[in-house]
């Protein structure tokens, strides 16, 4: 049977969690679609446990260690549809998720891209959903013209191959590389939501946003500075150029009071419901602002919602940053 989607995982030493990730795709009410894994490296039992796997639409593919965004490219590289459905490893795709994206793209096919709604898992323990921008495409499209980040959870993403490589595919942005990717998606092409709960997302301390929530805040602003200097047809300066300015934007505050968030989920997850509430009383004081931010968001989530500081910031200083 001939697939138009492909379900694509990066694999690097994902144990304990690969196993529930795998067993919720291989669960879908929809069968017709390929499983692409990319193990990058792993060693820490992976690659065994894929093998084991007994299904003909799963094809496993190894190389050395490579990190996240050239492991997302061979993805894309290596994906035999015209469409890649990202998962993360830790991640949980819930029954329909395949059937109703299958369902969106038949009626969508030329987008760029489709994205839904995710949830903290496990949600009978955590809290709240993963913070998304909402809208239409021409909504979308407005947010990032206005020079602001669309927020979109990375792995509920279906991804159409060829734009997504005509665009560039993913840059070697360590850590933010998918917030790159979508602000020249949305000027180049359609990005519809899907607006129902389709993921759980998986919040655990060996993840990118606990591990590297410093580096991946900055990058999130010299991705802001990338998406400013294309729409101002100004020629962007390098990473290393801009580190010091960048680093003067960032609230050492603001980072405490997201990590005490995390936190707070993660001590849901594991039933330390101490734990959890003294991460929520943390979180409000290192940041009421940001604490506010987040419930107004959780409360009132059609509101617009972006990532980024205001473009002033770096308007404001554009003999530095365009000199």
């Amino acid at each position: 049977m001939q697939h138009s989607i492909t379900v694509g995982l990066p694999v690097y030493n994902a144990m304990p969690f690969l196993p529930e990730a795998m067993e919720s795709i291989l669960q879908q009410t929809a069968s017709n679609f390929s499983i692409l894994v990319v193990v990058d490296g792993a060693t820490d039992g992976s690659l065994e446990y894929l093998e084991a796997i007994r299904d003909n639409r799963l094809r496993i593919l190894s190389q050395a260690h490579a990190g996240l965004p050239a492991t997302l490219n061979r993805l894309l590289r290596e994906a035999k549809t015209g469409w890649l459905v990202r998962q993360d490893a830790d991640d949980v795709s819930y029954p329909k998720r395949i059937e109703r994206i299958q369902e969106h793209i038949s009626r969508e096919p030329d987008a760029g891209m489709f994205y839904s709604l995710a949830e903290y898992y496990p949600s009978s323990h955590s809290m709240g959903l993963f913070r998304s921008s909402r809208g239409s495409p021409q909504e979308l499209r407005q947010i990032v013209q206005s020079g602001y980040l669309l927020s979109i959870c990375h792995p509920t993403v279906a991804l159409n191959v060829e734009k997504t490589l005509a665009v560039g595919g993913y840059r070697n942005l360590a850590h933010a590389e998918d917030a790159d990717l979508w602000w020249r998606m949305a000027l180049q092409y359609d990005i519809h939501l899907l607006p129902e709960i389709l993921l759980g997302f998986r919040q655990n301390a060996s993840s990118i946003s606990s591990r590297y929530s410093y580096i991946q805040e900055l990058h999130g602003l010299y991705i802001q500075y990338l998406l400013l200097s294309h729409l101002s047809d100004q020629k962007a300066l390098p990473f290393a150029d801009l580190v010091s300015l960048l680093e003067t934007r960032i609230s050492a505050r603001r980072l405490e009071a997201k990590r005490q968030l995390r936190c707070l989920n993660m001590n849901l997850g594991a039933k330390h419901y101490g734990g959890a509430f003294m991460a929520l009383v943390l979180s409000f004081l290192a940041s009421p602002a940001y604490f506010a931010q987040r419930v107004k968001d959780e409360l009132f989530p059609n509101t617009c919602v972006a990532n980024g500081v205001s473009p002033e910031f770096f308007y404001r200083r554009k003999e530095v940053f365009w000199p």
